[in-house]
């Protein structure tokens, strides 16, 4: 008996229309609110957005520095690039080392590498150090990082990094 009632051609004729009455209903009782809801969100979240990069700007005007007029990648220098950053996380000139190599070729490459030491720092100082200098140059990457804890000092390092900077 179940099966008959699908071989019946009037239970189409009156669920199709009813489906084709329905569906505008449905686009304007349920997908039109939530389209407006998702746009008011998106809204929302693009002047957070505005808000946040206008406060970092404010904190970092130099970050807008490192890009030419012309949208140039702004020439690197490891001396100013860990001076600056060692000193925004403020660690002292005392309190860390760099030596640089010279710039190599290498398969059309070039490439600058360098080691930095940095002395009596704490993990947060580290990993604060670390993340702005590869936030700011995309282009630097750290291949060895050495942890040597103080004896008798709770959370204070002396940390070896290697960088290779790729022009």
């Amino acid at each position: 008996m179940d099966k008959d009632i699908f071989k019946n051609p009037a239970l189409y004729y009156i669920l199709a229309p009813v489906a084709v009455a329905l569906w505008p209903l449905l686009i304007w009782g349920v997908y039109l609110p939530a389209a407006a809801d998702n746009w008011q969100a998106e809204q929302n979240q693009y002047h957070q957005a505005q808000t946040i990069i206008k406060e970092i700007l404010d904190i970092d005007p130099e970050r807008l520095k490192f890009a030419d007029t012309d949208g140039n990648a702004a020439e690197f220098d490891y001396a100013s690039a860990i001076e600056a950053t060692a000193n925004s996380c403020g660690i002292p000139p005392a309190d860390y080392k760099l030596s640089s190599g010279i710039i190599t070729a290498s398969g059309g490459q070039k490439s600058q590498s360098a080691k930095v030491g940095l002395k009596q720092v704490d993990i947060t100082k580290f990993a604060k150090f670390l993340s702005t200098l590869q936030l700011r140059w995309a282009n630097l990457q750290c291949s060895g990082v050495k942890l040597t804890k103080k004896k008798g000092l709770p959370d204070i390092w002396d940390i070896d990094l290697d960088f290779k900077y790729y022009y």
